[in-house]
């Protein structure tokens, strides 16, 4: 049984590899946190954070501090398993997800290690691989039918487009996509709040014969109580992200009418896997489909992500492609990419590392 001893934490800018824009604001760096602790017995855990002030208002200064205050109300404590010391980390992060998902993370990154196995296969597997969608942000038709197809030279098979800043743009943008590429590759979209009702009623309509997967987030939480008298048809393919952040979020979500048929699971948002498997059992009981997304962050957090995912029945999307979007990264590893499936890594823990310095 660990006992958590020590505390590493590192801070970096990390520039983007492409400049990205979303409805609600555009981005050329982030900022990340990395955390490594380690126990007496000398096993060791990583965690990282790519917090969005213009998600939750959490800012990597705060994160940082955040797990620092939190480490020392964890520091001698012991754990057979990362959700005994949940409650204890939850109320010493109160305002600051981010440092709680680091360091939930990291918890289960040193049980995993500590034991042997792949962190997925101690929380039970659920999923060997599957696709994950790769994001273009708003541009115009010539800029994303050329990132379009960059991703698909990449490798990826799915895509996902961000959209809420002109209906009429977002329909044409979807139009000619399926124009070059056809009906065959998954669509997704992702308005970021971005769309009134009025808007989103045209969207829907504008893109009826383009065969849509997914419409994430419309609306802004506040006013998305309308979808549910949409199409059931519609509401099947909305997608709650900025509405969900916790548990609780779920349970009012979970609970009619529904103004969304999937939910989009971020470890940033709620605090880590444990907090994340908690959202996951509302969505099962509910017969809610998940979808798990990602900030721009390393591959610690995105391979955190993953083996929750995996390890998740109601899973059915995965949007894991945010270190992908890094200039560079403290860590490796974590998981595979091959013909668009990500599927973890078969290492101890989360099957990360940090880089050498």
């Amino acid at each position: 049984m660990p006992t958590l001893h020590h505390l590493e934490l590192h801070t970096a800018t990390v520039p983007l590899a492409q400049p990205y824009a979303v409805a609600t604001y555009h981005t050329t760096a982030v900022e990340l946190v990395w955390v490594r602790l380690v126990a007496t017995n000398g096993h060791v855990g990583l965690g990282a954070a790519g917090p969005e002030p213009q998600v939750n208002g959490e800012t990597a200064a705060a994160c940082a501090a955040a797990v620092e205050r939190a480490f020392e109300d964890l520091r001698g404590h012991a754990f057979a398993v990362p959700g005994e010391l949940a409650p204890r980390l939850a109320a010493a992060t109160p305002h600051a997800p981010g440092a709680r998902a680091a360091l939930d993370m990291a918890l289960h990154d040193l049980w995993g290690r500590e034991r042997g196995h792949p962190v997925v296969d101690l929380l039970g597997r659920a999923h060997r691989a599957l696709p994950t969608s790769v994001t273009i942000g708003v541009h115009d038709v010539a800029a994303t039918l050329a990132a379009a197809e960059r991703h698909l030279a990449g490798g990826f098979r799915r895509l996902k487009v961000k959209t809420g800043t002109d209906v009429d743009l977002d329909v044409e943008r979807c139009a000619r996509l399926r124009e070059r590429f056809g009906h065959d590759l998954p669509l997704l979209v992702d308005a970021n709040t971005g769309y009134t009702f009025a808007g989103l009623q045209r969207f829907l309509h504008g893109t009826r014969s383009l065969a849509l997967e997914l419409v994430e987030q419309p609306l802004p939480p506040a006013a998305s109580a309308p979808q549910a008298g949409l199409d059931p048809a519609d509401v099947a393919r909305l997608v709650a992200d900025e509405s969900l952040h916790d548990a609780a979020d779920a349970a009012r979500l979970a609970a009619g009418p529904r103004a969304f048929g999937a939910w989009n699971v971020k470890l940033m948002k709620c605090g880590g896997i444990t907090p994340a498997r908690a959202i996951a059992a509302i969505a099962g009981r509910a017969g809610i489909g998940l979808m798990w997304g990602c900030m721009d962050e390393s591959v610690v957090g995105i391979a955190a992500a993953l083996h929750a995912a995996f390890a998740c029945p109601a899973t059915r999307w995965l949007d894991l492609d945010g270190s992908f979007d890094l200039a560079h990264d403290l860590a490796t590893g974590g998981f595979a990419l091959r013909d668009g499936l990500l599927q973890p890594l078969d290492r101890p823990g989360l099957g990360v590392e940090l880089r050498p310095a």
